[in-house]
């Protein structure tokens, strides 16, 4: 605990008006909350969620009561709570006067995000993680979908201008984007029951699209009010647009009036949510300022131009940027970079998420448990005593990705990752369970989705496939044996596919290899290994082994219950695929060059023979 930070002077006169509260009995909120384990609890029931988020307002503790327990240094501040998790890195509009008014009013702040691809990702999670935390303490939260500023692109943090999306493209990433967002904010509710974070506090949040009013909005009248206070000297001066206009490219008007619009969002929640308060990332600081600016400057003219008045301190706008994610050559994460850890389910896994975080190094993994995660601090400081004491057991790391899969995907999913890790890698690497595979292939029969769903899971297929292979999420995290993907996404394969000698495709096509060549160097390195089928031991019929791959080999002989291939890349990189007819392949929506390259060289070799040429040119049969 800390003493609340000193209060503005100007302040003072004002809160000697202030209505004195009801006295209430005072429970400090730390002895509320239950002792838990570090084992997984139930998921909280409907009603418990209910509870939590619309209690009675009578029976919530008064705001002035909670603001003298924290200037008493019975609570923390919300500035201090953010600090500790680090989640802060700059506060426009000054670090004391931001902890004075956090403490002094429930006021409104939000977190924005442009639409630009079906998926958030852990770039993401920093400022909303900011967002998350204020609401448990009570503060209105809103998360603003930038369903209209998605159309101008952000220039911040870009050398080039973005890439104009279809309008079928930008639908379908909106509809993605805030669903996701409402998933998120469900999941926050959970994760909040479970850790026991007082019911007794009232919450409020919204999800907004700024579409709704952007489109209304007249270019004379946005010009006209919110224009005539930007000024062009503070907009040239600012580094994005100096990086770009020293370039060959340049910037477009439409990306230097992206600020504008972004002060308009602003502005626009100002009036109508209370938002006094904007949390982003550090690059979004420009973007930040501007809007501070702008709001003041549209105060101003709603007061006719007359001074502040003595409210203006508890009124007044400020803003706080997160620290960058980024990778440990400091760079940063994101889908520009291609190295994006998508949060939604269709894109990356829950196992494979699961997986992700399970390699965290153990110097990084202390700060992402404050960062990602819900728990408190003290609890936070036992899971890493345990873990010092046998680090061979990565018990933080497991609780680690434990947390982070319950907030993008759910407790059950959480718990579902868990057991497949358990699963897979049990018996070490000399071994695989058959009942992972069937499992596996069983949850893949049983998924049913509307044709919404298909389409929009159609496109982040779509688009997963238009980032290269090769660009991998990588980080300070650092692998160790049983680490990598196993059977968080089956991969369907085509059975025509499967031939002697086509083992390097099979495993390109099953994304353990970026090319066919490097396929094949993995075979004769022997890092190629394949499960044999029938091969568990008297004790254990489903305990099945591993086997180096040769070049020569029909994957069809290693086919598990038939229309199941297990492929393993070195000692932990693992894919199930399920081999499937070429129709079920292609209607299914896949795609990819390998594909097209494979019935290419089959449709010219099947022309051969049916002319007579095979004879004449053999390297038609030869071809890759």
């Amino acid at each position: 605990m800390i003493k609340h930070s000193t209060m503005p002077l100007a302040a003072l006169p004002l809160l000697r008006r202030l209505p004195r509260p009801r006295p209430r009995p005072y429970v400090c909120q730390q002895c509320t909350r239950n002792r838990r384990s570090f084992q997984e609890k139930s998921i909280p029931l409907d009603s418990e969620l209910a509870k939590w988020t619309h209690y009675k307002p009578d029976e919530k503790v008064p705001w002035g009561e909670r603001a003298r327990h924290i200037r008493a240094g019975m609570e923390e501040s919300m500035v201090h709570v953010l600090e500790q998790r680090g989640l802060v890195k700059d506060v426009a509009g000054g670090r004391e006067a931001l902890d004075w008014l956090l403490t002094e009013k429930p006021i409104g702040v939000y977190v924005g995000v442009d639409p630009t691809a079906p998926s958030l990702h852990v770039g993401h999670l920093l400022p909303l993680m900011a967002l998350y935390w204020m609401y448990i303490y009570g503060y209105h939260t809103v998360t603003l979908l930038g369903a209209g500023t998605v159309q101008i692109g952000d220039p911040s943090g870009r050398t080039t201008a973005r890439q104009r999306s279809a309008e079928s493209t930008q639908r379908m990433n909106i509809q993605c984007i805030g669903n996701q967002l409402e998933v998120l904010w469900k999941h926050v509710n959970a994760l909040g029951v479970r850790h026991g974070y007082s019911p007794e506090i009232s919450r409020r949040r919204e999800v907004l699209n700024n579409r709704d009013w952007l489109q209304k909005l007249s270019a004379v009248d946005l010009m006209r009010d919110l224009g005539s206070g930007m000024r062009l000297g503070s907009m040239l001066a600012r580094d994005s647009v100096k990086t770009r206009m020293e370039g060959s490219e340049g910037m477009s008007v439409a990306e230097f009036s992206y600020p504008l619009f972004q002060a308009y969002d602003w502005w626009h929640m100002y009036c109508n949510q209370h938002v006094q308060l904007q949390i982003g990332g550090s690059d979004q600081y420009g973007n930040i300022c501007a809007g501070m600016d702008a709001v003041d400057h549209m105060r101003k003219l709603r007061r006719g131009g007359a001074p502040p008045g003595e409210d203006d301190t508890l009124n007044t706008t400020f803003g706080l940027t997160t620290p960058l994610l980024t990778t440990a050559s400091g760079e940063k994460f994101g889908k520009s970079a291609g190295n994006a850890v998508w949060l939604d389910q269709d894109m990356m896994s829950s196992f494979d998420l699961y997986q992700y975080f399970l390699r965290t190094s153990d110097d990084e993994v202390e700060r992402y448990l404050r960062l990602f995660t819900f728990l408190p601090i003290s609890e936070i400081a036992l899971v890493m005593t345990r873990h010092g004491e046998d680090g061979s057991k990565r018990i933080a790391q497991h609780v680690l990705a434990k947390e982070l899969v319950s907030l993008a995907h759910g407790a059950s999913w959480a718990v579902d990752a868990e057991a497949k890790h358990k699963g897979a890698f049990s018996e070490g690497t000399s071994r695989f369970s058959q009942l992972v595979i069937r499992k596996a292939l069983k949850n893949i029969a049983n998924q049913e989705r509307s044709k919404v769903e298909e389409e929009l899971l159609a496109h982040k297929k779509s688009y997963s496939a238009s980032v290269s292979p090769t660009q991998q999420p990588s980080s300070s995290l650092t692998a160790f044996p049983g680490s990598e993907t196993v059977p968080g996404a089956v991969k369907l394969l085509p059975l025509s596919i499967l031939q002697s000698g086509t083992f390097p495709r099979v495993f390109c096509a099953a994304g353990l290899a970026s090319t066919i060549s490097e396929a094949r160097r993995l075979i004769q390195s022997q890092g190629a290994y394949v499960i044999c089928p029938n091969s568990g031991t008297e004790e254990n019929l489903t305990s099945l082994k591993w086997e180096p791959v040769w070049i020569g080999a029909d994957p069809k002989d290693y086919l598990v219950d038939f229309d199941a291939l297990v492929l393993r890349s070195g000692k932990t990189k693992i894919q199930i695929c399920q081999v499937v007819v070429e129709e079920k392949f292609e209607a299914a929506g896949l795609n990819a060059p390998w594909w097209e390259a494979f019935k290419a060289k089959r449709d010219l070799e099947a022309e051969a023979v049916a002319k007579g040429w095979v004879g004449k040119q053999p390297h038609l049969s030869s071809r890759k």
